[in-house]
């Protein structure tokens, strides 16, 4: 079987700006987060996890304005694709399940918008950087 992969991986970085690696260590896939000459190796589906937990939390209380926004963008302006990006916002927890999501797709994406998370060396959350939306971590 193989491990997991990261879905965040190539987006973690140190509070210094430093990206953090992925390692797997045994059966473990982890992010590697420098620490001066040393590297932190942290769970990757623990800091994954808190990463979407930050945006659901986020985007849950302006779902109705993404949802809009996404669906002028796609020229869509039907119930069913309103209905499919609402529940993709409320399930967004779901993304770590095998199948999901296009890891690849997802964080090209995500890369390419200037998304990156920040965390601290024992792989807690600090920032979540999207251009144009400030999110101190609370």
């Amino acid at each position: 079987m193989t491990p997991r992969e990261p879905l965040f991986a190539g987006l973690i970085y140190n509070e210094e700006g430093q990206p953090a690696q992925v390692a797997q260590v045994g059966p473990d896939i982890c992010y590697a987060i420098p620490d001066g000459d040393f590297l932190r190796h942290v769970d990757a589906i623990d800091v994954d996890q808190q990463v979407l937990r930050h945006l659901k939390e986020r985007f849950l209380p302006m779902k109705d304005v993404l949802v809009e926004g996404v669906m002028q963008m796609m020229g869509a302006d039907d119930p069913f694709t309103r209905a499919a990006l609402e529940k993709g916002i409320e399930n967004m927890d779901q993304m770590l399940e095998p199948g999901a999501v296009n890891a690849e797709d997802f964080r090209l994406a995500l890369w390419m918008s200037g998304f990156r998370v920040i965390v601290n060396i024992h792989g807690e959350v600090v920032r979540v950087e999207i251009p144009g939306l400030d999110w101190p971590s609370e």
